[in-house]
């Protein structure tokens, strides 16, 4: 099937070089793979590609104009093309980086990203657990990293006695010129003698070899801030490994792992307690001293206290360090029946048993329903 070059680029059957390179370029940088990441932007790109290799070599216009894309492909007729040396199907134009004819096309002989510029070193996690206490009150902990660091034997430069690279004559970067199906391009790339510096150096570092950067094992402490949660992190900043090229240290983040308490429950800053009381307690009322997080406080139980209800200590819960604020503590009476009773206790039961309970009006709904 013949392929319409002039259309795939959207140019008319007598536009210019000129017009046919600037249709191209418009297209190249809309549908490029990188830039564009729908479905089918590289196949487009692939044929954007094609229609202008063909339509910018003037001795290959004039033949597809002649035969169509059928003299690229060996389907001419007798007489034709079908030998052609030049066509495209066999120039293997998948083979060639698409992302590298874009940027030599686009920029000509254009710099790349400089690789050499000041990069952040590479961040670190660590993971330390915490008892209840130590989060809720906060505390200070020692811990071990191994981090990339300055070589201390060459001071992060990678040999002794530097002098000017005599590849890239102290530049850093080298031109190559490159042959690609839009023709001859130039490109700067970084030296790869010296890594971009400039600089060789008379003898490598044995410590580091060459890298100027060695592993070590970094001994830190961190305070850990009142009231942190699990899950929480908190980041150490500059503390990780070294950047290069005079850029800044990555940092490290710490996230803490909190054991749990066997009577406190946790939300954010307020702490939930369920408190045990007795039937008679419930029933009587009384005192009760509970021990919270802020130190103990004695609570007031009301008389005919139910399963489940809440009393609410304004204040009493997490001093949140981060918040700037302290949480509460709720209390929740958990009523136990009991399941061991003497003779005596048998009997007062009965004896309150055979007694008038049956004044509160839940007992009144539920009778009315059944």
């Amino acid at each position: 099937m013949s392929k319409d070059y002039y259309k795939t680029l959207g140019v008319d059957k007598n536009a210019s070089d000129e017009e046919i390179k600037r249709a191209f370029r418009k297209l190249a940088k809309k549908y490029h793979p990188d830039v564009n990441k729908e479905e089918g932007a590289g196949e487009k790109f692939k044929e954007i590609g094609e229609a202008y290799s063909v339509l910018s070599d003037a001795n290959k216009r004039r033949q597809y104009d002649q035969f169509g894309s059928a003299a690229f492909d060996g389907t001419a007729g007798a007489g034709g093309f079908g030998g052609f040396g030049g066509g495209f199907s066999g120039f293997g134009f998948e083979d060639f980086d698409l992302g590298d004819i874009f940027e030599q096309f686009m920029g000509g002989g254009s710099r790349r990203r400089n690789s050499n510029r000041p990069t952040k070193g590479d961040d670190a996690l660590v993971h330390i657990n915490l008892s209840f206490d130590e989060a809720i009150y906060g505390t200070e902990k020692e811990f071990s990293i191994n981090i990339k660091d300055k070589c201390s034997d060459c001071n992060g430069h990678g040999g002794h006695n530097p002098k000017k690279c005599s590849t890239c004559n102290g530049r850093g970067r080298v031109i190559q010129e490159q042959r690609t199906i839009l023709g001859m391009f130039q490109t700067e790339t970084t030296c790869s003698s010296c890594g971009g510096s400039g600089e060789t150096f008379e003898t490598t570092c044995n410590t580091c070899r060459g890298k100027g950067i060695t592993q070590k094992k970094k001994n830190l402490k961190v305070r850990v801030p009142r009231g942190v949660d699990n899950g929480d992190q908190l980041r150490m900043s500059g503390k990780a490994s070294t950047g290069t090229n005079g850029g800044p240290n990555g940092d490290i983040y710490i996230e803490f792992t909190v054991k749990e308490h066997p009577i406190y429950q946790r939300d954010k800053s307020d702490i939930y307690i369920k408190v045990p009381i007795t039937i008679t307690e419930a029933i009587l009322g009384g005192k009760k001293e509970i021990k919270t997080v802020d130190g103990k406080v004695k609570i007031e139980i009301e008389p005919g206290t139910q399963n489940g209800d809440k009393l609410k200590l304004r204040g009493k819960g997490i001093d949140d360090e981060k918040l700037g604020r302290k949480g509460d503590t709720y209390i929740i009476y958990n009523v136990i029946v009991p399941t061991k009773l003497d003779k005596t206790q048998k009997k007062l039961i009965k004896e309150l048993s055979e007694t008038n309970l049956y004044n509160e009006d839940q007992f009144k709904k539920f009778d009315e329903y059944n």
